[in-house]
């Protein structure tokens, strides 16, 4: 159909964010330093978003776009709504409901940290190929496997482009910090969520879970958790949300022992 809809400038974008928690779609997210229109679902056509910009680089026209989509749009909005208090002891407002006006929805972002700007969506390029170090070793520098921001599951919306179709790693906490090869053995090629199961609500796990698998359809889902008895909920929740989600996607679990090790490597 013809019908308005969000355009933006990405000469006159300068990536500030400002633009992000006055949609109150989530239609808007920073990639690789610009806004982005994330899909034409999540805009409503109205542009709350338009007197946010410092530059002048959103406008709204007319064009050939799919039909708004309020139902996925209170999806993203949800899965926004992160169950943050219950880690860092910040409380929801009465009416942090999925709201109707960008005006309400920045009032939440500002208590939740939503509107801060290390939850804008970034998407990097891949690195090239390891390279010889100037240092005096000549061991083939490490790098960052890490391709994408933010990575905590309770900030990454389910529309976030580094997720769709992708292969995801879903890893607990402490799994970067115990295991040595993270990064190349786990992470390469993979887009990332972290969590903890047991600081934070595993219900509100899996409807985030659910919402991601239903919107962004991964490939695959690597589970990677410790050992300790509480981590395993990472598992389960990945599971149910598949289920949740009526998904058959491929969920494998990796268990890491306290002593930094896989499981399956000790067999």
């Amino acid at each position: 159909m013809i019908r308005k809809i969000v355009q933006i400038n990405e000469e006159l974008c300068d990536g500030c964010g400002l633009c992000v928690p006055s949609c109150a779609e989530g239609a808007i997210q920073i990639i690789n330093g610009k806004a982005k229109l994330v899909s034409d679902r999540l805009c409503d056509g109205l542009g709350a978003c338009l007197g946010e910009c410092p530059r002048g680089a959103i406008s709204i026209i007319e064009r050939e776009a799919e039909a708004f989509d309020e139902s996925l749009a209170q999806k993203v909005l949800r899965s926004n709504q992160a169950p943050t208090e219950k880690r860092f002891s910040f409380h929801k407002p009465a009416h942090a409901e999925p709201h109707t006006s960008a005006a309400a929805f920045r009032l939440h972002a500002e208590r939740v940290g939503g509107s801060c700007p290390g939850a804008r969506v970034l998407q990097f390029e891949t690195p090239p190929n390891n390279v010889v170090s100037d240092a005096v070793s000549a061991e083939p520098e490490r790098r960052s496997q890490l391709r994408q921001w933010p990575v905590q599951l309770a900030l990454v919306p389910p529309t976030a482009p580094y997720l769709q179709n992708a292969h995801i790693l879903l890893a607990a906490d402490c799994v970067p910090f115990a295991y040595a090869d993270f990064h190349d053995r786990m992470l390469k090629g993979k887009a990332l969520l972290v969590g903890c199961p047991k600081l934070d609500d595993v219900q509100w796990y899996i409807q985030k879970l659910a919402q991601i698998i239903a919107v962004a359809q991964p490939s695959s889902i690597t589970v990677a958790y410790m050992e300790v008895p509480c981590c395993a909920g990472l598992v389960r929740a990945a599971q149910m949300a598949a289920a949740s989600a009526d998904s058959d996607v491929k969920i494998q679990p990796l268990m890491v022992t306290v002593s930094g090790q896989l499981a399956e490597e000790q067999r």
